[in-house]
């Protein structure tokens, strides 16, 4: 799902506004500029980073307010030298657990809402057993029973094709919680797919 452009810079200013903090004059205008620049290039990637790491449809547009947000308040941690993306999905990784963590906290019920959906972007190799439109609910469903954690190494590294170094400065974790992630994540994915299968009667 991607926002239109103007509907995109009319989010971004609000969402400056939101984040005004203690920014000190002479600097306000440059780190507005910097944001402005990240939120239309990166508007996009961090949505879909949002919705791949388990936000449901309804909290993603919220989610990625929130994440800006962060981002805005954070600037001065972002060396512009680097790529942008792995340091905008460690903020989304972060705001998305402690946006998951709330709700488990509230034990809130939330409902899938599956037209708000295009499909979450299948794994490396997918398309072979699950490439058909209709069966994306089920890759959805099975990457939705993973935890926050492991969902985000799995995304990150094979869907993204981050190593495991990358992975492990990103979500500031040893690399060998990275590999044990990996490799959990994979077993509970495929469990999950085949339990999902047995669910619609597919062999």
């Amino acid at each position: 799902m991607q926002a239109p452009a103007a509907a995109a810079s009319r989010e971004a200013e609000a969402t400056i506004e939101s984040s005004r903090g203690p920014v000190a004059p002479a600097s306000a205008d440059a780190a507005r500029e910097r944001f402005t620049a990240l939120y239309h290039e990166h508007f996009d990637y961090v949505w879909s980073s949002v919705r791949r790491l388990g936000v449901q449809p309804q909290h993603i547009a919220d989610v990625t307010h929130d994440v800006f947000v962060t981002v805005f308040r954070k600037l001065d941690e972002y060396d512009p030298a680097r790529p942008a993306r792995p340091w905008l999905f460690a903020v989304a990784f972060r705001v998305t657990r402690n946006h998951q963590r709330l709700a488990a906290n509230r034990n809130e019920r939330l409902q899938r809402d599956d037209e708000a959906i295009e499909g979450v972007d299948p794994l490396p190799g997918a398309d072979d057993t699950l490439g058909a439109a209709q069966d994306r609910a089920l890759v959805r469903d099975a990457l939705g029973a993973l935890d926050v954690e492991r969902r985000a190494v799995l995304v990150l590294h094979d869907i993204e094709e981050k190593p495991a170094s990358e992975i492990a400065a990103i979500c500031e974790i040893p690399v060998k919680t990275v590999y044990s992630r990996l490799h959990s994540a994979r077993s509970l994915f495929t469990a999950a797919v085949r339990r999902f299968r047995l669910r619609r009667g597919e062999p």
